[in-house]
């Protein structure tokens, strides 16, 4: 596991420069277990980074329990930002609860209401914002940097985890006892909002379970992108 300790060590790094040099800084965690490692790591070295949760509406029962989890273990409470109330009314009486199921442009209008606009709140007055996405997670992130100039938002975003595989994440669970969402023992390993979100098969990508119905290569709610294009926004130098 030597390369991992080297993974975890440099991953120790960006935390600790990040708190130093760009606070304040926020970690806008799904709950789900790539996010876990980073709350533990941010929580147990008391690091001065705060974190932050996009409460959609629409998340399954067992996410919504890791905020207890989380609170238990730690004795820290994610700050929830949520989508405007009028967004949400006015998008289900024009178009109907589960729109999204009928175009991509119909699913990213949702994900832009529930998601995309709570986190330009989240993210106001702050110099950096942290992510938990891997380069391995799927064809939209191969290309992921560690830190990257994001202009849109007008802050550093970091991606800690961009070189951890699947096995690195799940070692660093277990080793430290750190609790997950139970989802992922029933075969989801990316988990989003309930009704876009579902089981895997074996062999297959592990974010096939996220908008199942779409082409891969739209997979992305709209958080990672730039002026609605899949594309990598400037790695900083």
């Amino acid at each position: 596991m030597s390369d991992f300790q080297e993974r975890l060590a440099a991953t120790k790094a960006t935390l600790d420069k990040i708190a130093a040099d760009y606070a304040p800084a926020v970690f806008a965690s799904s709950l789900a277990a790539e996010d876990m490692v980073l709350t533990d790591l941010i929580l147990r070295n008391k690091l001065n980074i705060s974190i932050f949760s996009l409460e959609t509406g629409r998340l399954h029962a067992e996410t919504l329990g890791m905020l207890d989890k989380v609170k238990e273990t730690y004795g820290t409470e994610i700050r929830l930002f949520k989508p405007e109330a009028a967004a949400v009314e006015a998008y289900v009486s024009q178009h109907g609860l589960n729109a999204f199921y009928d175009s991509v442009e119909m699913r990213k209008e949702c994900c832009r209401i529930r998601k995309v606009e709570p986190l330009k709140r989240a993210l106001a007055g702050n110099k950096a914002w942290i992510t938990g996405q891997r380069r391995a997670q799927s064809a939209t992130r191969t290309e992921l940097a560690i830190q990257e100039d994001d202009a849109t938002h007008g802050l550093q975003k970091f991606n800690p985890l961009a070189d951890w595989s699947e096995e690195d994440v799940w070692h660093y669970l277990r080793s430290n006892n750190v609790p997950y969402n139970p989802l992922h023992d029933k075969g989801y390993p990316s988990i989003g909002c309930e009704p876009c979100t579902r089981a895997i098969q074996p062999g297959e990508d592990v974010r096939a379970g996220r908008w199942w119905w779409e082409n891969p290569d739209s997979k992305e709610c709209g958080l990672h992108v730039v002026d609605g294009k899949l594309v990598r926004i400037k790695q900083a130098v």
